[in-house]
Parts: structure tokens; C-alpha cells; sequence
């Protein structure tokens, strides 16, 4: 056998793994947004939820025997807030997996660069002075995004040392930032109006809820549509790496340039799912630590599962977070965590 049918026998087998690990989770993600769309305060049948999507997307002209109350709360409130918690959970679980390979630790967080932290304070400023209404009344996740990056700067030029970024100093350098970051959210917290103090702690917990869900579905969109394109054309270099600096420096991979494109990617990515969101912890830590447990370690396969399962993951807590006890609604970050604290704990236990 030529080394070229080898190869080509290997890209072969990678084709099959990813098709089969895409489309069980394909599987699970159609049933996650069926539950998701049908499931909520109001509950709505399938074919109801059907009817007004092909309505509104131009197939039908008439949504046949649903009334106008359920046609609103598919198409303004279901449907959008399914979509922006797959693409929520798409850039967390991207974000997670890319920053694990790229910091070459299993236990590596994207809100470990700083981002959550600096998010929370953007929203709490922008909710204590009162500028929500800026920027077409989305000033809380711009502001939100806006510090978010802000933070990742910051510890992008303290762990840069000669031109070069070092993996541990990086580590460091977010928790340093982070840390500061939430102090500084504790003191606006407590110099903060009685009044301003339910949203900024609800927007800390992580939630999906909030006006005008179709906006920030189309806010977040090209973050996760580029950041996918961007981290998955890396995934063999991320392979490389993976081998150690100098190792895959001799197999020609440009080192400093694939952490400074990953880095910024994953800030980018992070931050605009936080600035929609808030903060929604472990997506970015159980999922691709799961993932990579079930696909190996090939970024190729990773990197796309991953998004699926993240997909998955924040649209059935979402679900659940508006249905444990409706109408009250619990955040899903708090669903997130409930769930992801213990399975990693027993993950961790297992491994030891």
C-alpha cells in the first residue's frame, strides 16, 4: 500500500467517525428543539409549532388552525430563544474545547481568560447609569461585549513576553484579571441602586430570557458562524500542538501566529455569547471534556461535535429552566451548573 492510499484510507475512516458522531448528535438536537419549541409556560403541539414556521418562512401562507396568541409565542418567544441557545452553546462548547487543546489542559475554561468577569462588569455599569437604551436599546450586551474584550486584552499583554504568549502566564494572567474584574462587579454591586440590583444578579446567573430574542439570535450569529469556519480550519495545527511547541514548530506550524488567531477567536466568540447571555458556566468544560472522551482527541471530529453537544446541552437546560416550575422561571446557568458540577466531580473521580 502507497503511503497516498494510506491517506486517503485514514481521511476515509476520519469521514465516517465525524458523519457518525455528527449525526447521532444531529438526533438528539432535532429532539432537544422540538421539546424546546413545544415546551414552555404555554405548552404547544408539534404540528402547531410546524404550521407557524412554515408561515413566517414563507411556505404557507396561513398558519391553519392556530390562533394569533400561539402563532406569537412560537414564532416571538420559543422558536428565537431555541435558536440563541444552540448558538450560545455552539461558541461556549468551540470556545471550551479549542482553548482546552490550546492550553494543553483538560480543565480549561473559556471564562478562564477573563471574560465573564469583564462582561459582568460592562452589564452591571450599563444597568446602574441607566444605558440600556443605547445602541438601539441593546446597551447591556454592548457594553457587555466591550469590556469582555477589554479583559482579554489585558491578559493577552500581561502573559506576552518577547513577542510570545506562554500558556501558563496566560492561565495566570486570567485568573489575575478575572479575580479583579469580580471585584470590581462586587463594588458596583454594593454602591448600586436597590432597584438595579435584581437584573445585574440575574444577568450574572446566566439566562436566555429577555426583549427581543430575534435580535440577539442575529447578533450572535456571524460570531458563531466565523468562529466555527476559523477554529475548524485550525484543527490539524491544534493536532500538532498537541505534540508540544517544538515538536509541531518541526512539523511546521506556525506556533505564536495559531495562538494569537485562537486566542482572539475564542475571546470573540466567548464574548458575544456572555454579552447575549450572561454567564452560563460549564458548557465550555463538561462538553468537550465529554466529547473528547467519546471521539478521541482529533480536533477535526472534536471541534464540530462539540458544538452539536453544546447545542444540545444549553437548549434542554433552557427547557428545563422554563418548565421545573413554570411559570417561574429558573436561569439556566444555574440549570447548567446544577447539572455540570456534579457529573464533572464524578468525571474527575473516575479518572483518579
Amino acid at each position: 500500500m502507497t503511503p497516498h492510499q494510506a491517506s486517503g484510507k485514514l481521511d476515509t475512516r476520519l469521514r465516517v467517525r465525524l458523519l457518525t458522531a455528527c449525526g447521532s448528535l444531529l438526533i438528539l438536537l432535532i429532539a432537544a428543539i422540538i421539546s424546546s419549541a413545544c415546551l414552555g409556560a404555554v405548552n404547544v403541539s408539534p404540528l402547531q409549532v410546524a404550521l407557524v414556521a412554515l408561515k413566517h418562512i414563507h411556505l404557507m401562507k396561513h398558519s391553519i388552525g392556530t390562533d394569533t396568541t400561539i402563532e406569537r409565542i412560537v414564532w416571538d418567544i420559543h422558536i428565537p430563544r431555541m435558536l440563541l441557545g444552540a448558538l450560545v452553546g455552539i461558541c461556549l462548547a468551540m470556545a471550551g474545547t479549542v482553548l482546552q487543546g490550546l492550553l494543553l489542559n483538560p480543565l480549561a475554561d473559556p471564562y478562564i481568560i477573563g471574560v465573564s468577569s469583564g462582561a459582568a462588569v460592562g452589564a452591571a455599569i450599563a444597568t446602574v447609569l441607566g444605558l440600556s437604551g443605547l445602541f438601539l436599546g441593546f446597551g447591556v450586551p454592548a457594553l457587555a461585549f466591550l469590556f469582555a474584550l477589554a479583559s482579554v486584552i489585558l491578559v493577552h499583554l500581561l502573559a506576552q513576553k518577547g513577542g510570545k504568549v506562554h500558556t501558563l502566564s496566560f492561565i495566570l494572567a486570567g485568573v489575575v484579571v478575572g479575580s479583579f474584574m469580580w471585584a470590581l462587579l462586587m463594588l458596583i454591586l454594593v454602591a448600586a441602586p436597590n432597584q438595579s440590583l435584581e437584573s445585574i444578579l440575574f444577568w450574572t446567573m446566566g439566562s436566555l430570557a429577555g426583549s427581543d430574542p430575534w435580535t440577539r439570535v442575529l447578533l450572535l450569529l456571524p460570531f458563531g458562524s466565523l468562529g466555527l469556519l476559523v477554529l475548524y480550519a485550525y484543527s490539524r495545527d491544534l493536532n500538532l500542538f498537541a505534540l508540544g511547541e517544538e515538536s509541531a514548530r518541526y512539523l511546521g506550524v506556525q506556533v505564536e501566529r495559531l495562538k494569537e488567531v485562537l486566542i482572539v477567536a475564542v475571546a470573540l466568540i466567548t464574548a458575544a455569547a456572555v454579552s447575549v447571555s450572561g454567564t452560563i458556566g460549564f458548557v465550555g468544560l463538561i462538553v468537550p471534556h465529554i466529547m473528547r472522551r467519546i471521539t478521541g482527541p482529533d480536533h477535526r471530529i472534536l471541534i464540530p461535535s462539540s458544538a452539536l453537544a453544546g447545542a444540545v446541552l444549553l437548549i434542554s437546560a433552557d427547557t428545563i429552566a422554563r418548565t421545573v416550575i413554570a411559570p417561574t422561571e429558573i436561569p439556566v446557568g444555574v440549570i447548567t451548573a446544577l447539572l455540570g458540577a456534579p457529573f464533572f466531580l464524578y468525571l474527575l473521580r473516575k479518572e483518579t
